[in-house]
């Protein structure tokens, strides 16, 4: 049976390495690691994502949903002093992504566990970032957007990576359906970069 990145337990030997990557202004070093996405290099998804991102308005922490090894929440931990939830189901990926704090010295963080948001109870945030696990289906994508609607404060925002050939057509519509205004914030070789609201 294959191993994918948002498998629990990934059953690959680990072979680690570091990936680096210049993000937001900052350069920034990454342990990574057999069965974690994006394992060679920082996605050009993820990439524009932080490109175009903005801090929310409204206090309050930030949530990095599927995080891998971190780069993500990382980065905005090194940009700001807001707490930094991240969260996975993917327990090699959650292991890099502490170490990668630690080492960062990036103690405004949070690693977790969880199935999407079925560790965060009732917990709010300004903000939450998802570069989505497209492979494990539309049906996932789509209980993601509902659930960070959920756990999204008044005025918090919510943002998102899909590539044209993975359905992000669709997943706009999704957002529309679900938030209260939704923005194409950038379109690049491809990837939408979605920026929806909570009024």
């Amino acid at each position: 049976m294959a191993n994918h990145y948002f498998d629990e337990n990934p059953e690959q030997r680990s072979d680690e390495r570091t990936v680096t990557a210049h993000l937001r202004g900052q350069q920034m070093s990454f342990r990574s690691d057999h069965g974690v996405f994006s394992k060679r290099e920082v996605d050009y998804g993820t990439r524009v994502l932080l490109d175009v991102y903005r801090l929310p308005d409204v206090e309050g922490d930030i949530l990095d949903m599927g995080c891998g090894y971190g780069p993500i929440g990382l980065t905005l931990a090194a940009e700001t002093n807001r707490t930094i939830w991240m969260a996975d189901v993917n327990e090699r990926a959650l292991e890099l992504a502490g170490r990668n704090a630690e080492e960062g010295g990036l103690f405004n963080t949070r690693v977790m566990k969880s199935n999407l948001f079925d560790e965060l109870g009732g917990k709010t945030f300004a903000s939450v970032l998802a570069n989505p696990p497209v492979r494990a289906g539309k049906e996932t994508v789509h209980t993601l957007f509902e659930e960070a609607y959920q756990h999204l404060c008044s005025g918090g925002s919510f943002w998102t990576v899909l590539q044209k050939k993975q359905g992000a057509p669709s997943a706009g519509e999704k957002l529309e359906a679900v938030f209260d205004s939704v923005h194409i914030e950038a379109r690049k070789k491809g990837y939408y970069i979605f920026y929806a609201k909570k009024n």
